[in-house]
């Protein structure tokens, strides 16, 4: 039996001896079941600041545009991600919001304390002094860092908050869950009266009702005379999500594998017209629906893998990804319609030919022509970040060109789905490499991937493109550690192409360096220095030989002066 993540909250707030309560806390555990596993459940708690009158309206926007608007951020999306795009919307528009109002006293400014729980993990987002402990084997931890700065033993004043600033740091920390574990969320009102020894010993009694428990913390901070509002939340993890590794394998065997293909040949109502494409993990057929007359490409798993349950998980979840990628230079997934009964799914029929192919027919391209495509291939890259995916396989092969010159990225076997490792299983995921004459520096030393790893396939493609070569030629597939990567030496375009722009080469070069912090960091910024002169690069061009090249210079002078050296000793021989 599959078991689900499941979880019990209790939270209790008062005003105490303010007016109005300008606490704010709430808490959302979804009933779907999807929602469940994709998104997890969340609990926040904002604070809002006691010397801005809008305190209130402030703290509500924190745990109403969190708790909302998290669960609408897209479930490709990590945790981090989804949080920290919520949040930082929030606080840009609580900042905006706050210049309407002459009286800086009036604006908006809170403090945030979240957790969400997705799998086995907690993620926590905090700002400001509201805190956030772990209770687990009746040992209580704070897990945030109150945001205060200390004037004197008498005066601090907060460092952090919403509304206050345009730019905000949140705090983010992830930590592993076990069964049992309490989760407790409190306001200043409620730990600077409270201290941790007493709070300990609130939560090691009977609190089986966590509701009343919360309740208790926060009557007990009223009672040693706390003067602000009181608010405190519990979550307690009752049910951790696991799986049996048999059920797992049985529902990645739901369906069967298809049948031998051959011409004619009628699967779920799509004819089989020829196969296009055959390798060791996959086929690709062209088929034709006989109820539209649509072409279509039916892609089916190899039966090598039958019993591989990553390698099964890891096709399911290509169709998984095709739907969510919504792009013109991606190609698309077909929703089917009628009940499939084997496992395979539908891509759109791209009339054309890879540009690997393309490439081979033609050899290389101008820089006109490649300025052309480049921007396409970006756009779909683009489609797969703004997802929080890494394609991690960008070569000519995986991209095809249809006869009407629209670029369109093919093949999701190496993506990474970011809010997919966000969840725990007990099928073995192995990172998927691409082909390693394009594959990121970073991936070859094991290290994780970024946009900038599908950056560097990316130049190596331009690369190619121009002068039929890779930048870094054979060796890069053969790195295996960092020696051998600071053993590589990049070839200038122009080794190949003599009349390539100087800084049309500084840009590739960029694209393509070995360290990803040294890379652009958005391919916008490679795109428009493809086709427009970085002013960086014109300065670099105007200096001395020596200092743009010093190696080189140093390298040409000796020879030039070994030849003289050698010239002059046979003068001086024949005398």
């Amino acid at each position: 039996m599959v078991a689900r993540l499941k979880v019990t909250v209790g939270q209790y707030s008062d005003k105490g001896v303010k007016t109005e309560n300008q606490d704010s806390l709430g808490y959302s555990v979804p009933s779907n079941l999807v929602m469940l596993e994709t998104k997890g459940v969340a609990c926040a708690l904002a604070d809002g600041i006691s010397s801005s009158a809008e305190g209130k309206q402030a703290s509500q926007a924190c745990i109403t545009g969190f708790i909302t608007d998290y669960f609408s951020t897209p479930d490709s999306w990590s945790v981090k991600q989804s949080g920290g795009k919520v949040l930082t919307a929030i606080n840009t528009w609580m900042h905006g919001q706050s210049s309407y109002y002459k009286d800086v006293s009036r604006g908006l400014a809170s403090t945030f304390s979240a957790i969400v729980i997705k799998s086995t993990t907690a993620h926590l987002f905090h700002v400001g002094d509201s805190r956030i402990y772990l209770f687990r084997d009746g040992e209580l931890e704070q897990l945030t860092t109150d945001h205060r700065i200390r004037i004197d033993d008498d005066k601090e004043y907060l460092g952090r908050a919403f509304g206050v600033d345009y730019c905000l740091d949140i705090d983010y920390k992830s930590l592993t869950v076990e069964q049992g574990d309490r989760f407790v969320l409190t306001t200043d009102g409620v730990h600077d009266v409270i201290s941790d020894k007493q709070l300990r010993s609130l939560m090691r009694g009977d609190n089986s009702d966590l509701a009343a428990l919360a309740e208790q913390i926060c009557r007990q901070a009223i009672e040693q005379q706390s003067p602000d509002n009181v608010s405190c939340q519990v979550l307690r993890v009752d049910q951790l999500p696991s799986q049996d590794p048999n059920e797992v394998f049985a529902q990645l065997t739901k369906l069967p594998f298809p049948p031998e293909l051959y011409e004619g040949v009628i699967l779920d109502g799509y004819r089989i017209s020829r196969e296009l494409h055959a390798s060791s993990t996959s086929q690709l057929y062209l088929a034709v629906d006989t109820e539209t007359g649509d072409k279509v490409v039916l892609k089916t798993p190899s039966v090598n893998f039958e019993d591989d349950p990553a390698y099964l998980e890891r096709f399911q979840l290509e169709e998984w990804i095709g739907r969510r990628v919504d792009n013109p230079h991606v190609v698309r997934t077909v929703e089917q319609k009628r009940p499939r009964r084997f496992l395979y799914y539908v891509l759109e029929h791209v009339n054309g030919k890879t540009l690997e192919q393309w490439l081979d027919d033609v050899g290389t391209l101008d820089l006109k022509t490649v300025r052309e495509l480049v921007p396409q291939i970006a756009n779909g890259l683009r489609a797969f970040h703004r997802l929080d995916m890494l394609h991690q396989d960008l070569k000519p092969g995986n991209i095809m060109i249809s006869h009407d010159g629209v670029l369109k990225i093919i093949d999701f076997g190496s993506t990474k789905i970011a809010g997919i490792a966000d969840i725990s299983t007990p099928v073995e995921r192995r990172e998927l490499l691409g082909t390693k004459h394009y594959t990121a520096p970073e991936y070859l030393l094991g290290k994780p991937g970024t946009p900038q790893s599908d950056l560097f396939s990316l130049g190596c493609i331009v690369y190619q493109m121009l002068t039929g070569k890779l930048p870094y030629g054979e060796k890069l597939a053969a790195v295996r550690d960092q020696r051998g990567l600071n053993r590589l030496r990049y070839r200038p375009v122009s080794e190949s192409i003599s009349d390539i722009p100087h800084w049309v080469d500084k840009a590739i070069r960029k694209a393509v360096q070995l360290s990803p912090e040294s890379r652009y960091e958005a391919t916008s910024e490679f795109e428009s220095d493809l086709v427009k002169p970085n002013p960086d690069y014109l300065r670099e061009e105007q200096l001395p030989l020596m200092q743009r090249h010093p190696v080189g210079f140093w390298r040409s002078l000796t020879i030039v002066l070994l030849i003289s050296n050698l010239l002059l000793l046979y003068l001086l021989t024949r005398q």
